[in-house]
């Protein structure tokens, strides 16, 4: 399974060799401290439903529960996993 970050990577390498920039140029665009900042706010975002999920009446989980459990909390649990230990899994990548 790729994490969120090796798939901002990928993502991003399409799109240099795409739009023809060096990586140079790239490496300004996207910066470290960029990538951190896109996985906490995807981190943030998608815990809102789990807000919504713990504090709304009983009746209406059934509507929350699916969204809940098969994209927030996997997307929630990558990301809370990159910002922890990403480090490590660049520098096992880059060897």
């Amino acid at each position: 399974m790729l994490a969120v970050g090796a798939v901002a990577d990928l993502i991003a390498q399409n799109w240099v060799s795409g739009a023809g920039l060096s990586a140079e140029k790239f490496s300004s665009i996207m910066t470290e401290a960029t990538k951190r900042s896109i996985a906490r706010w995807i981190h943030i975002v998608f815990g809102i439903p789990i807000i919504g999920y713990v504090y709304s009446p009983f009746s209406d989980l059934p509507d929350y529960a699916p969204v809940v459990r098969y994209v927030a909390l996997p997307v929630i649990a990558l990301t809370g996993l990159w910002m922890w230990k990403g480090h490590l899994l660049r520098r096992m990548s880059s060897k």
